[in-house]
């Protein structure tokens, strides 16, 4: 777990406020953290309002076998999505297909990329095939900025 690879996600490691991409409006929290002797990324995603509705968070690691990265989500809709991916280019990207992702009953093919922008934000966006990866079309398209998790 000390390999290069297996730091190529660190970028994303840390406390963050989440916004839509050219929004102000803050609709997350993500707790980030380095764990299990540097091994594996876990991520808390904590939404705001009622926009996005429950939590969920993901476990990702770098498997040296595959020479690829992995990822797991599980929300509070008891979603479970596998995904799979390369470090390339200064962009992570991880892809993998969700259940129910555009409506009940009605999954897609989904590209996560993560990208380190040059102000310290990380930015996440997506892109969703409804066709077995043919066509796509864009998703969700986040800007996590630093900042200490709220208190309770």
């Amino acid at each position: 777990c000390s390999s290069p690879e297996s730091r190529q996600f660190d970028f994303w490691v840390g406390s963050w406020e989440v916004r839509p991409n050219g929004a102000d409006k803050v609709i997350a929290h993500s707790l980030i953290e380095k764990r299990y002797a540097g091994c594996a990324i876990r991520e808390n995603w904590m939404p705001l309002g009622r926009e996005i509705h429950g939590g969920g968070g993901s476990l990702s690691l770098y498997d040296p076998a595959r020479k690829q990265w992995r990822q797991a989500w599980v929300d509070s809709s008891g979603t479970r999505v596998d995904l799979d991916g390369v470090f390339d280019q200064g962009v992570m990207a991880i892809t993998g297909k969700w259940a129910n992702f555009i409506g009940p009953g009605k999954d897609a093919l989904v590209t996560m990329r993560y990208q380190l922008q040059p102000n310290g934000e990380v930015r996440q966006w997506s892109q969703v095939s409804t066709d077995g990866g043919t066509t796509w079309a864009p998703g969700f398209d986040f800007l996590y900025r630093r900042a200490p998790l709220p208190v309770d």
